[in-house]
C-alpha cells in the first residue's frame, strides 16, 4: 500500500497530481520537494502536506517517489536519491521522453526499488503551481513504460498500488513500450510543437512595415486552433528536443515528404490526388482505434447543436446530471456568434450515448450519433 508519497517539483504536473490525489486519496500524505517559495504555494494550494529541503530526505520514509520534473533533471535526481530509497519503494516519472529515463533508471536505482515510467498526455499553454488544476488529467491518457525485462504482469502486482493512484487522477493507462512511446510522442506532439511555432512565425512575418500586424489580425479560429501551442514557453521544451532528438527528425522527414507531395500535387493541378488526401486525412482524423491490447477503449460521442445563449451549457449539462449521466469528454466544434454552435460529448459507451440523446431530444436539443 501506499501511504506516503514524494512530488519531487510541483509545478503545473506536479502540483495537479498532488491536488488530485489530495481530493481522491485524503489517506495519502503527500511530501514535496521544489524551490521554497514553490513549496510555499503548494502547501497554501493544499497540493502537498509536508517540505522537504532537499530530495534525499524527501524520499527517505516514501512508499512511491515521482519525479515532476524536466527531462534532464529527472535523469539526474534519479542517481541522486538511488541510495536513499527504501525497501520496496516504487520510484515513476512525467517526462514526455521515455528511453533515456528507463535506461538511467536501470542503471541507478537499487534492486530493492521498482520503476514505472510515467507521461501523463496533458498540460496547459502556462507552467508552474498556480496554474495546477485538479482535473488536468480528467480523460487523458497516461502512459505507461514498464522497464525491460518486466512483465506486464506486475502491474497487477507489486505495480498495481501505482497504478490505482494512476486512474485516481481520471486518467486512462496505457501502457506501451518505450521506443514505441518516444516515437508516437514525436509525431503526435513534438514536431507538432514545432509546426505550430512556425506556421506562427509564417504568418507573423508575411507582410512588412506598416502591415506587418495584419496577418495576424486576420487570423480565423481555425488558425487560431492549429497555433494553440505556440504560446508554449522554450524552458518546457529543450530537454524534450534533445532527449528524444532521433524520433523527431524522422517524424520531420516524414512531414517534410508530405509536403512535398502535396506541393507537386498543386504544381500539376492534380485535384483528384488532392481531394484524396483531404479524404484520407478526414478519415484519419475521425477514426478512433479498434479496442484491443494496448490501445484505449473508444468513447462513444453525441453532436449536439445549442443556441448562443447564456447558461445554455449549464442547462444542457443539467439535464444529463439529472438521467445520471457522465460526460468523458466534451469539446465545441463549431460557433458562430448570434446563431449557435455544435458540442461533441464523448460518453463510456454506445449505451449511455443512445440515452444521452434521447434525454436532450426531450429537451428540446438537436442530438444526433455520428
Amino acid at each position: 500500500m501506499i501511504e506516503r508519497l514524494t512530488l519531487i517539483g510541483t509545478g503545473l504536473i506536479g502540483g495537479s497530481l498532488g491536488l488530485v490525489w489530495s481530493q481522491r486519496r485524503p489517506d495519502l500524505t503527500i511530501v514535496g520537494h521544489d524551490r521554497p517559495d514553490v513549496l510555499e504555494r503548494a502547501e497554501e494550494r493544499g497540493a502537498i502536506d509536508q517540505k522537504a529541503a532537499d530530495p534525499v530526505s524527501a524520499v527517505a520514509e516514501s512508499d512511491l517517489v515521482v519525479l515532476a520534473t524536466p527531462l534532464a533533471t529527472t535523469v539526474r535526481l534519479l542517481d541522486t536519491i538511488a541510495d536513499a530509497l527504501p525497501e520496496g519503494c516504487l520510484v515513476t516519472d512525467v517526462a514526455s521522453v521515455k528511453e533515456p529515463v528507463l535506461e538511467q533508471a536501470e542503471e541507478v536505482l537499487p534492486a530493492h526499488a521498482s520503476f514505472l515510467g510515467g507521461h501523463p498526455m496533458a498540460g496547459a499553454e502556462h507552467s508552474g503551481i498556480d496554474h495546477a488544476d485538479p482535473l488536468l488529467f480528467e480523460n487523458a491518457v497516461y502512459s505507461l513504460c514498464l522497464p525491460d525485462g518486466t512483465d506486464e504482469s506486475a502491474l497487477d502486482g507489486a505495480l498495481a498500488p501505482l497504478v490505482d493512484l494512476v486512474e485516481a487522477t481520471g486518467g486512462r493507462p496505457l501502457v506501451l513500450d518505450a521506443a514505441r512511446h518516444d516515437r508516437v510522442v514525436a509525431a503526435t506532439s513534438h514536431v507538432p510543437q514545432l509546426l505550430s511555432v512556425a506556421l506562427v512565425n509564417l504568418v507573423a512575418n508575411t507582410e512588412d512595415g506598416e502591415d506587418q500586424d495584419l496577418p495576424l489580425q486576420l487570423a480565423g479560429g481555425g488558425f487560431r486552433d492549429m497555433t494553440r501551442i505556440a504560446a508554449s514557453p522554450f524552458e518546457m521544451w529543450r530537454d524534450v528536443l534533445v532527449g528524444n532528438e532521433r524520433e523527431i527528425h524522422e517524424a520531420l522527414s516524414r512531414l517534410r515528404r508530405g509536403l512535398r507531395t502535396l506541393r507537386n500535387r498543386l504544381i500539376e493541378e492534380d485535384l483528384e490526388a488532392l481531394e484524396d488526401a483531404f479524404a484520407e486525412a478526414r478519415s484519419a482524423r475521425e477514426s478512433i482505434p479498434q479496442d484491443s491490447k494496448g490501445f484505449l477503449h473508444p468513447l462513444s460521442d453525441v453532436y449536439v447543436r445549442a443556441p448562443d445563449q447564456q447558461g445554455v451549457i449549464h442547462d444542457l449539462t443539467g439535464h444529463l446530471l439529472e438521467a445520471d449521466l457522465n460526460i468523458k469528454d466534451i469539446e465545441l466544434q463549431t460557433i458562430r456568434e448570434g446563431t449557435g454552435g455544435t458540442f461533441r460529448l464523448a460518453f463510456d459507451d454506445a449505451a449511455d450515448a443512445e440515452q444521452a440523446v434521447s434525454v436532450l431530444s426531450s429537451a428540446g436539443y438537436d442530438a444526433r450519433r455520428p
